[in-house]
């Protein structure tokens, strides 16, 4: 049972990462917001239930999606939370008497969740200096450049009582007249339509050359503030001084007195929700006052004097035209429904999963069928079932398929008891081949721009690689010998020169990066980053018992037990021998040991948002001095330093009797006065 359960935790983990890969990365999610978050809520209740089996690295403790970008990267001054969900009246009734334990006076604010991207802009002395997209909620990738070509963005502030230092959060979006008509540009021009005015807004607010950003007509509307020496009593007068500097404020907020109130403005716009300037996915509630905001304080990941009220998944129908099967990275077959085109929620929808060969039976789909579909402000929508009545007895049902699509080895499930069956043959399955590859090249791993999806294939297409190992070994004479690489007159293109550039720099990419890359199962960035932290190379994690690698925190028994399998493997071990010998480091880059080690032996562990001290600063001040920087609060914990919004990890050093420190202590700390 314990086995199964944890199998259970690893397979719910690996999938909502996985997923929010694809949506933070690739802007190409494969489930709907509902089905994100039923996944979501079936980790959680597991991990409450069995936290010994929790994974070190859960999604459920980050903020985000916790993936590295193409743009350079800060840190922000206070951490960008998520917001907690509700979904009907009840659970909204719930979080009301939650708020109600604390304070019975609060009145409450209600907004528009606008389906856009986050963004944090911080003004110092009432100059806009830096904006940052969310990242994984410390770390942010910079669009600076990008954002000052948004047209209600103000490069100064203007009025009274500009603070010194301020981080202003608010969402750019892409107003849905607007995006009609950059949709239908395009298509004039040939290329490809955005699916949604949430993918335009990220994909124009990404791009490298700040021009095209500016020929996009994107919006933003700004809703909380970050760090700041302004004192504010409320987050009305908040946006009443925000709206007084020069920042765009929606004009649909409202603060209001009772809980009736707030439940009439979520009917309001839930009828009125296709009628306004900008897409939204439900309605933002906050506790007005901030007095009672700070007594009621933070969960890891989200206020809890905020919640969103999402809307319920708008429904359609049309033709289920097949049911097909990809390939995944890690060999896992999914089914996948391919359907008559339709539009729902302003998105053209083709394809939408369907887990697997169970959820198909279980959902009673034949192909043929009229489907019910279902979207709430995703690319892809969930199959809710067939229209019966509609049969014309030429449906047939589907049959998950023994052999693999690409490669015709034997489908097996993994072990006793998976309801998912994957391919086995893991090393040469081109469809596994051509997404480790992909995935290497993505923000997530290596951050090669140009190893995209086409460049993978063409690699793999014309035997320039036979696998990942042979990445680094491309050349241009290779490369000549690939279309994709050439230009028109045979000779060798930018993204020949481009790729071969950026394979020299991942070379000296930090440890933990070439950990990911290598796709080891649930071991992403938190997990390797521990791992390089703690044993400074690849050998000494090859070698490693699996015990050893367990005790080691924000790793486990779980990822301890994937690491010695993956290790096992002779072709695996290929990999890391060929990238070593084409001059890929697999050390810990060298730390300052110039500095006295006075905090060797301390396990340390900083939470909160820190004046003088960026996150990766405070860590780096601590190892370099011999100290070892901790991601989570335990019993070994010698200190936690809290700055402001300290959180879960602040209790938890409270409950242990753990020595807390302030900013100041934690510079007397590195002086070696404590």
């Amino acid at each position: 049972m314990s086995a199964q359960i944890r199998r259970k935790i690893a397979e719910l983990t690996d999938q909502i990462k996985d997923h929010q890969f694809k949506y933070y990365v690739l802007d190409k999610p494969e489930i709907s917001d509902a089905q994100f978050d039923e996944l979501w809520q079936k980790l959680l209740k597991l991990e409450k239930k069995y936290p010994q089996f929790k994974v070190a690295d859960s999604p459920t403790d980050e903020v985000g999606g916790g993936f590295a970008t193409q743009f350079e990267q800060h840190d922000h001054l206070e951490r960008m939370m998520s917001l907690d969900n509700v979904f009907d009246d009840t659970e909204l009734n719930a979080w009301f008497e939650r708020v109600e334990k604390v304070s019975k006076s609060a009145t409450w604010l209600c907004e528009l969740k606008i389906d856009g991207l986050a963004i944090n802009l911080l003004y110092e002395k009432g100059k806009l200096v830096r904006a940052l997209t969310r990242g994984n909620g410390t770390t942010g990738e910079d669009v600076t450049l990008n954002v000052k070509t948004i047209k209600s963005v103000p490069h100064l502030l203007s009025g009274d009582q500009i603070p010194n230092k301020i981080e202003i959060r608010g969402e750019v979006y892409f107003p849905i007249k607007a995006f009609e008509e950059l949709n239908d540009l395009l298509e004039e021009q040939g290329k490809a339509r955005f699916a949604n005015p949430r993918n335009a807004a990220a994909g124009s607010l990404r791009q490298k050359d700040p021009k095209i950003t500016a020929s996009r007509p994107l919006s933003l509307i700004v809703h909380g503030i970050g760090f700041t020496d302004q004192k504010f009593s409320s987050q009305a007068d908040a946006y009443k001084l925000l709206k007084s500097w020069g920042m765009p404020t929606s004009k649909h907020f409202k603060v209001v007195k009772t809980k009736q109130a707030v439940s009439e403005y979520v009917k309001e716009y839930e009828a009125h929700r296709h009628d306004l300037e900008h897409e939204i996915d439900g309605v933002v509630i906050k506790v007005n006052e901030l007095s009672i905001q700070t007594d009621l304080g933070f969960t890891s990941r989200a206020p809890k004097w905020a919640i969103a009220y999402k809307y319920p998944p708008e429904e359609v129908t049309t033709k289920l035209l097949d049911i097909r099967v990809s390939v995944g990275r890690t060999g896992r077959v999914t089914p996948f429904a391919y359907m008559e085109p339709v539009k729902v929620a302003g998105s053209t929808i083709t394809n939408a999963t369907l887990h697997n060969a169970q959820e198909v039976e279980r959902k009673g789909i034949l192909i043929g069928d009229t489907v019910l579909i279902r979207k709430a402000g995703d690319v892809i929508p969930e199959v809710l079932g067939a229209i019966t009545e509609k049969r014309t007895g030429n449906e047939k049902e589907f049959v998950m398929p023994k052999k693999c699509p690409e490669c015709g080895a034997t489908l097996k499930a993994e072990s006793v008891g998976d309801v998912d069956i994957r391919c086995p043959n893991s090393q040469s399955c081109p469809a596994q081949l051509v997404e480790r590859l992909y995935y290497i090249g993505s923000r997530a791993a290596l951050d090669i721009e140009i190893l995209g999806y086409e460049s993978s294939q063409a690699l793999l297409k014309d035997k320039l690689v036979k696998d990942e190992a042979d990445l680094f070994d491309l050349d241009e004479t290779k490369l000549s010998k690939c279309d994709f690489f050439l230009k028109k007159d045979g000779t060798l293109g930018a993204n020949a020169t481009k790729l071969l550039s950026a394979l020299e720099n991942a070379k000296q990419k930090p440890l933990w990066r070439k950990l990911v890359a290598l796709s080891i199962r649930h071991v992403g960035p938190t997990a390797a980053q521990a791992l390089a932290n703690e044993f400074k190379s690849i050998k000494a994690i090859q070698s490693a018992s699996e015990e050893r690698l367990a005790k080691v925190d924000g790793v486990g028994e779980i990822i301890a037990a994937s690491i010695v399998e993956w290790f096992s493997i002779d072709w695996h071990n290929q990999i890391v021998n060929k990238w070593q010998k084409a001059g890929v480091k697999f050390e810990l880059e060298k730390i300052d040991n110039e500095l006295p080690q006075i905090l060797q032996g301390k396990t340390i562990v900083v939470t909160g948002s820190l004046i003088d001290f960026t996150r990766d600063g405070a860590n780096e001040a601590i190892t370099s001095r011999g100290g070892k920087a901790a991601s989570s609060v335990s019993k070994n914990t010698d200190f936690v330093v809290a700055g402001e919004n300290a959180g879960s990890k602040l209790e938890k050093a409270e409950e242990l009797g753990i020595t807390v420190l302030d900013e100041a202590g934690f510079k007397a700390l590195l002086q070696g006065k404590i």
